[in-house]
């Protein structure tokens, strides 16, 4: 009878704290290696989401092109017809691993079909090539991504159960219990980021209880997306470990609770350069012709979000304004002042795409080709 009490409290224990787990795998992780590399390829599957399998490889790699090409079963993520499953995964950057440590490493790929084609969901692929075609405009790119901590159930992490807490206010940028939520997970994400060599700028509580935000960047070109999906990966095997749920969904509380958004900084070298203002205010005019392309790829459920409420703009009209938190693009106070820099969009969705996001940019700044 005590045997089995034990057994049944330490079942309790691994049911409610995952971590406790994993202090018992814990003694594993030093063991030698023998000079193998653990590489855990990852990939964007069908509906935005990551997946990842490990292969070994027999020394430390020190370049991306020593990674070799892999595949995995199309069928299974939405990725491919199940008579011709194959899906192939090109590596195409490659991290350190905060969570095997040592030489292994976290390799981030692209999807290509059997044909040599680029699989429909490898949204990468065109960025990277607009991105080279004008590389002469040497974009940078920010983004900060807004989240949701949720508990297994999909409420809110620390909301009461069905219920809900005080009104916003005291939670953006909060401290202290009953402000804020599992910090915890945060603090451990941020560390994983800065040991993988992610450019995360910082981290803060937001609006929504349970809601937070990272920003990574400034990254030149096709880095930003490479590194924002990585950083997502990392926030979501975070999270694992603690039993949380991520949800990126742009409004995953519907009423008077702000959403989640993937706002987006932007700027070129002729931005940064004096005069740039004009060129900034130019921009203006060429995502006002495009909005209704842009907020097509700028994430699902979107239009929950964008009611003009919430500090968004209004998902059917383009605006514009300095320190305007309520209009489609954001120029900073600082920006006004010093005539150059860049300038912030606000529309897209937490759960966009970042390499349709700043694809669609460069397209629309620099007319395509």
């Amino acid at each position: 009878m005590a045997g089995s009490t034990v057994i049944s409290n330490a079942e309790n224990v691994r049911a409610q704290h995952p971590s406790a787990a994993l202090c018992c795998a814990a003694k594993y992780m030093d063991l030698d290696q023998r000079g193998k590399v653990m590489a855990e390829y990852i990939w964007i599957d069908a509906v935005g989401g990551v997946r990842s399998k490990t292969r070994t490889l027999s020394k430390p790699v020190t370049s991306v092109d020593e990674l070799p090409e892999w595949n995995f079963d199309g069928s299974s993520t939405g990725q491919a017809p199940g008579d011709n499953s194959d899906v192939y995964i090109r590596p195409v950057a490659f991290f350190p691993d905060p969570f095997r440590k040592g030489d292994n490493i976290l390799v981030l790929c692209e999807t290509w079909d059997s044909d040599g084609t680029p699989n429909k969901f490898n949204h990468r692929h065109e960025a990277a090539r607009l991105m080279e075609t004008h590389a002469s405009e040497e974009f940078w790119f920010g983004l900060e991504q807004e989240y949701t901590l949720l508990d297994t159930d999909g409420w809110p992490y620390g909301w009461p159960k069905g219920g809900f807490p005080g009104a916003q206010g005291p939670y953006y940028c909060g401290v202290g219990t009953g402000k804020v939520y599992c910090r915890d997970i945060v603090e451990a994400h941020y560390k994983a980021c800065l040991y993988a060599g992610i450019a995360i700028s910082g981290i803060n509580a937001e609006v929504m209880p349970a809601q937070w935000e990272f920003q990574v960047g400034p990254c030149q070109g096709i880095e930003l997306g490479d590194q924002l999906w990585m950083a997502r990966f990392l926030l979501h095997r975070v999270a694992e470990e603690f039993g949380v749920r991520i949800s990126f969904h742009p409004k995953p509380i519907p009423g008077d609770w702000n959403g989640a958004g993937l706002h987006s900084n932007v700027s070129t070298k002729s931005m940064r350069e004096e005069g740039g203002m004009k060129v900034i205010e130019s921009a203006m005019k060429k995502l006002e012709a495009r909005h209704f392309e842009h907020i097509a790829v700028y994430g699902e459920g979107n239009e929950e979000r964008l009611t003009g409420r919430h500090e968004t703009g209004s998902i059917d009209k383009f605006s514009y304004g300095v320190a305007d938190r309520g209009g489609s693009i954001r120029i900073p106070r600082q920006v006004a002042k010093d005539g150059k820099g860049y300038f912030e969009d606000r529309s897209p969705a937490s759960n966009a795409d970042p390499y349709q996001i700043t694809g669609i940019i460069v397209e629309t700044l620099c007319g395509g080709v």
